[in-house]
């Protein structure tokens, strides 16, 4: 997770505070012969950023995947974009947020 982590962050793509990594281990799963074992990477960012950057992102994830766990028989990743106009947060709807940023600090 903190490799996934530090690949985002370091490639300037995101507002500070913005990435957030989690794991999901799946208990039942079937793959091809000869495969023991995957992990997948399901990328959701906001909108914005070029095929180039997307593809940058996904191929710097399975390089440092692949030197850190070079006995995963898969490693895969997809990014996917969600709507900035469908987006909503905490900072949002927040009253005093008049400028509609999602990144308002409402807590000082």
């Amino acid at each position: 997770m903190r490799a996934v982590y530090d690949v985002a962050e370091a490639t300037g793509l995101f507002a500070a505070g913005d990435i957030k990594v989690r794991l999901r281990p799946y208990k039942y799963f079937k793959l091809g012969k000869g495969k023991k074992d995957f992990i997948h990477i399901f990328g959701y960012i906001m909108e914005g950023r070029s095929t180039e950057q997307k593809a940058s992102l996904s191929r710097k994830m399975i390089e440092r995947l692949n030197e850190i766990l070079p006995d995963i028989s898969i490693l895969s990743i997809n990014i996917c974009e969600f709507e900035k106009a469908t987006y909503s947060n905490k900072a949002l709807i927040h009253p005093l947020n008049i400028t509609n940023d999602r990144h308002f600090n409402f807590e000082n």
